[in-house]
This record gives C-alpha cells, structure tokens and sequence, in this order.
C-alpha cells in the first residue's frame, strides 16, 4: 500500500519475486522488514525448508533468502534435517507478533498435531545485510526451543518472554504429520481399489455398446436437438466475495463473520478420495408399514440442534431397528414419487460432501440458516449432493436427520445420490462397521441393508431454474445431455447402472483448466477424468451456465474450474482427520448469484467423548 504525493493511497504488487503461494501463515513488520512464517501450500502441505521463512524488505525492495535474494519456493528436505530452527517454523495457524526487535511466535498446527510451544528471534540490526534475514540467518536471530540442543535450550531459558518469564518446555510432537499423510494416501488407494472394483461390477453386468464406453467417441453421442444452445444468457454468476465464518464461537454469540474476495482463495488441488468393494449384501425386503406420523418429528427434537448439539459420550443410538425402517419407508414413498432430475427453483442453498461429519452440517446450519420454521425454510431450499455416510463418526445421525427433514419439508429439502450411497462402498469405509457397533450385530446389519434399499431409490441429479445443473461427481466421457440422466430408472442399483450412473457419481474435473479432454482417473481403472472443454460443451448444448458437483476434498470448500463453469462443493471440514480443510456451502439467490460461505475445521479437542478412557474401555 503506497502513498502518493497527493495523498492518496494505492495498492501495488510488491517488487521482486515473491515466496511460494502460502495460506494460513503469519506476517509481521519488524522495522522496514516484512516477515512471513510458516504456512501451507497447494493440497494442503505445510510450508518446509527454508521456504518457511520469506522476508521482504521494503526499503531495498527485495525478498531476503539465504543463499540469494528470492525465497525458496521449494523445500530442502535435506537441509532441514540439519537445521532444527526450520523445521520448527513448519507450522500453520499460529500467532506472531513483534515488539522491538524481537519475533514471538505461539502455537498453531503441524499436521494434525496443536501446538504449545514459543518461539523468539531477534531481527538482524543490520538493514544492509541482505544474505542474513530473519529466522534464516545463524548469524541475524536465535530460534529457541526446547526441542533442540542444549546450546538452544540455555539460549531459550535465558530469554526474556512477553511476560518477563522463562516458558516451561511445551509438549506435543511431529509425529503425526507422517502418520496423517500415511492415512491419506492408504484412504486413496482403498478408494481406487474399490473404485476399481465397481468398475469390473459394472462391465460384468452391463451389455453397454462400444461407442458408449470408448472414450474416442464421446462426443458423436450427443442428440441434434441440443445443438443450439450457444444463446444463453450470462444470467448465473458467482459472487466476487466469499462468506467465512470464524472457527472458534464464543460464548453464546456465533461466529464472527467477514467476507473474503474470492481472488484471496487458493485454486488449491483437490485429490483426496476414498472407496472400496464388496458387492454381495442382503437383498431381503422387509414389510412395510406406515409410518408413525410422530417418529420424524422425533428425529428433528433430538438432532437439529445447530447451536447445543454434542456428540453423545454413549455411543449407542437412539433409534431401533423398527424404527429405522419406518423412517425409511416413508422417506423412500417421497423419493419414489421425484423424478430422476429434480426440477428446482432460486433460492437454494447447496451442500456438498458430509461423510458422517454430523457436527460440520450442525455449524453450517448455526452460522448459516438452518431447515425449520424458526429458521429459513420458509423461504430457501436445502440441496444435498450426497456422500452422507462413511469415514465420519456419526453417519447415523446425518443421514436420519436428513432423511426426517424430507419427510417435514418434501417440498424444500432435496437429497440427490453420492457414490457412497451404495452398499459395496460403505460396506467398506464405515457405515457398516458404524450401524453394527452402536445399534448391535443384527439390528445393525438389519437397519445398514434397509438404508442402502432406500438409497436406491435417491434423484440422481437436480436442475436449479434449468440453468444450473447439480450432481455428485460429473458427466465423464458418457453424458452429454440431461436427458440421459432422466432417462435412468429408480431404483437402481451401482452394477445396473451402466457406464452413465459411474460417470455421473464417480468421475472428476481434469487437474486444471489447462488438461483437456478425457484422461484416465487415479480413482481406478475405467473411471476417467473430463477437461473444461468437456465442460463447455455440456453446458453449451444443454444450455446451462453451471455445474455444481461434489465428490472432492477441495481445501477451501469450494473450488472453480472451466473458467467458472463448474464448481467443486466440499462441506466437511477436515477430512478423514488430515487434510485440514474448510468446508462450504453454495447459496443460489433468486436472480442467481451464487455466494459460497465457508467454516473452517475447529483445532483439535483436548479430549472428546469418543476418545476418552470410558469410550475406549467400553467397546
């Protein structure tokens, strides 16, 4: 920001070549001297190496480093082995702030790991000395901790802190960080092979003609009749500011919110799925009955509680299996009678992927509005994209919660089908294992099968004013209008569903907008990837403007692609415990703008009910 003789003020781009692109790192002035710490990069990676410390000065107008006058944009895994001081800057989240001449830093995350410890250095005296910058120069500062060597341990205790006092040697470690990134990748390859599996269930069953699994010729597939669509109107545009919510509430007040220009938003990738196979599950049908007029009202008192809910230190659920089948049967009655494509109109507010993640949809309907007459469902639809259960801990609660607000509201709340919603899939990544371990072995597997009958029956996709089309996953290489979607017939099943319900809830946007056309997907074998022209030529020929999907972690909740034209919606924040993610919402307003609004993941309890000494004796 720099002042014009005038008087007036402008913002410009700093001289130089800045540092690595970073978020959720800390900044503070020490004389002319900007320094940056910490942080992460794309995908979420913390910030290592001597990239972890950027430093700008703004009278010579340069980045300071080390070894030149640019920050490493890379890390020196080599180096930071021999260096302890860089490694402890590894960190994202934490507090700095500059008295004099002195940096303090506290807290933070390495991974999934919250920080306690406290950190001082001492800015060079020197302006001149460009090759000794801050916490990169052994010359210019001391990094203290009681992690390193006695050397640093003395120096530690001999500063002076804020307070005047020496700091006690905090606890924690960086263990985790190894251990989270492990857990990621074995979640990836669990879902590639189930993914993979799928596949061949698909093949097995489907007489499917070549021309439509064959990747050359996708794109003679499309009807004449859709040819002229190049007319529509630029009426859906996404809002230039993003809403985010504090992560932490105080008291009884929500929390803060501000708004964000979406340019502040990292286009941050997005590869962290899941997945598995086991084809072979009860088909038996159960007797139906009507439903208890009072039992989904039941559901609502016990679990919309946006404000005060907390996760029950008693595993075991409230609901029977007896229970759990009228629920279902009178949410599947609503369902049979939707079409395929669900017809919607403005507002609506959007939800992505929830994965069990109960306590995420409870924030996002505390800052955001939840469905009830004492909230804002008198004037705003509620859209679900899928992905309800598995890897969360309380997929039970999400997915009868959902399903009881269907049966309040069938008109305004709308569920639409993920590919967790199939029996194969969360056999494998904990719906299962969750049904049996809280409502016992045989009403357990009992209440699991009658859910996945009842997911069969789930819209597999939902128009919003016939401009925006939403789905779970994407159009792959087989679906070029919408009238193939409309056209499948429910209840359907993952291996009955040929290659267009494997597009529809499997396949993904390429890498970036730079990657065209059809790629093979990390998910499996058969599975693809489309590029933005595939995109454009959708939406061209069917005349849309957008495509909301789910179906990836995306670091920032929500992520654009195609110029715009497609939007990936995430809104479990931190998924599968390790990627640190925010979660988000899309609202659609009545003339179209579409706003995300965002939470972020809450730092790590303490101790929560789950995890504590009576949870893990008991089972």
């Amino acid at each position: 920001l720099l002042m014009h003789r005038n008087g007036q003020w402008e913002w410009t781009r700093a001289p130089g070549v800045s540092p690595s692109p970073r978020y959720q790192h800390a900044a503070v002035f020490v004389g002319a001297r900007l320094h940056v710490t910490g942080g992460v990069l794309r995908g979420g990676r913390g910030v290592e190496g001597e990239a972890a410390i950027a430093v700008l000065d703004t009278a010579a107008g340069v980045w300071l480093d080390r070894n030149g006058l640019v920050t490493s944009s890379r890390t020196s895994k080599g180096h930071t082995e021999h260096d302890p001081s860089l490694e402890l800057m590894r960190r994202c989240r934490h507090a700095a702030a500059s008295v004099g001449v002195r940096i303090y830093i506290y807290g933070g995350l390495r991974g999934d790991v919250l920080l306690d410890d406290f950190l001082i250095a001492e800015n060079s005296p020197l302006q001149s000395d460009i090759n000794s910058p801050i916490l990169t120069s052994e010359r210019a500062s001391t990094v203290t901790s009681p992690r390193t060597n006695h050397s640093n341990l003395s120096s530690y205790n001999s500063t002076p802190t804020l307070d005047g006092k020496p700091e006690t040697p905090p606890s924690g470690g960086m263990s985790m960080d190894k251990n989270s990134m492990e857990k990621l990748a074995e979640a990836s390859a669990a879902e590639a092979e189930a993914a993979s599996a799928v596949w061949q269930a698909v093949q097995a069953a489907s007489a499917a003609p070549a021309e439509e699994t064959s990747v050359s010729d996708d794109n003679s597939q499309v009807a004449e009749t859709n040819s002229e669509g190049s007319d529509t109107e630029a009426d859906v545009r996404l809002h230039p500011r993003a809403v985010v919510v504090a992560k932490e509430v105080v008291g009884n007040l929500g929390g803060m919110v501000r708004q964000l220009s979406l340019d502040q938003f990292e286009n941050e990738s997005r590869r962290m799925i899941p997945l598995h196979n086991d084809l072979s599950y009860p088909t038996k049908r159960f007797t139906r009955q009507k439903s208890p007029q009072g039992l989904h009202k039941k559901i609502i008192s016990v679990l919309l509680r946006p404000r005060n809910w907390k996760a029950p230190a008693n595993r075991r659920f409230f609901l029977d299996s007896y229970e759990v089948g009228e629920l279902c049967y009178a949410a599947e009655q609503i369902f049979m009678h939707e079409p395929t494509v669900l017809q919607l109109k403005a507002p609506v507010k959007v939800f992505g992927d929830l994965h069990g993640q109960f306590g995420d949809l409870m924030r996002l309907f505390d800052e955001y509005g939840f469905p009830s007459t004492a909230g804002d469902i008198t004037y705003i639809d509620y859209l679900f994209l899928g992905d309800y259960v598995d890897r969360g801990q309380h997929s039970l609660e999400t997915i009868t919660l959902l399903l009881a607000l269907k049966i309040e509201y069938p008109e305004n709340v709308h569920l639409i089908r993920g590919n967790h919603e199939a029996a194969d899939i969360n056999a494998l990544f904990g719906f299962r294992l969750e049904c049996i371990e809280r409502m016992g072995e045989n009403d357990g597997i009992w209440a699991w099968t009658r859910f996945n009958q009842l997911f069969n029956y789930l819209p597999l996709a939902a128009l919003i004013e016939k401009k925006i089309i939403c789905m779970h996953g994407g159009i792959g290489r087989s679906i070029h209008s919408v009238e193939q979607i409309e056209k499948l017939d429910r209840p359907i099943t993952m291996d009955a569903g040929s290659i267009i319900l494997m597009d529809l809830l499997w396949s993904d946007p390429t890498e970036n907008d730079s990657v065209e056309g059809l790629r093979p997907n990390a998910r499996g074998p058969g599975l693809v990837t489309f590029g933005p022209d595939r995109v454009t030529d959708f939406c061209k020929k069917n005349k849309l403007q957008l495509i909301i999907r789910a179906h990836e972690c995306v670091m920032d909740g929500f992520e654009r692609f195609a110029q715009g034209q497609l939007i990936t919606l995430f809104s479990a924040t931190n998924y599968c415990g390790t990627a640190n993610n925010a979660g988000a919402i899309l609202v659609v307003g009545r003339g179209l703008v579409v706003v995300p609004k965002l939470i972020h993941p809450l730092p790590p309890p303490l101790q929560s009910p789950e995890t504590s000494p009576e949870r893990t004796n008991s089972y």
